[in-house]
């Protein structure tokens, strides 16, 4: 479960990183996001989603890398 600001949270941390995606809310409540750049960047976001520094509370956080899809420049919140 995310709390109010968690896209916007996590939007503006991948953009300090250099990286592209979205952060979208799914039916069921969950968050889901998909990021694309370098792979210490992606280690780092995902780190800080885990932290303290998460708005709301985040329970669970799964994490998995796959070759990059080309997501458009930018993140987007959905």
């Amino acid at each position: 479960m995310q709390g109010v600001g968690f896209r916007w949270w996590t939007r503006a941390r991948a953009l300090e990183l250099g990286l592209s995606g979205s952060a979208t809310n799914l039916p069921d409540g969950r968050v889901e996001v998909v990021a694309e750049g370098p792979e210490g960047a992606l280690r780092e976001l995902v780190a800080l989603l885990r932290g303290p520094g998460a708005p709301g509370s985040v329970s669970f956080v799964g994490e998995r890398y796959a070759p990059a899809r080309g997501v458009p420049d930018g993140f987007a919140e959905r």
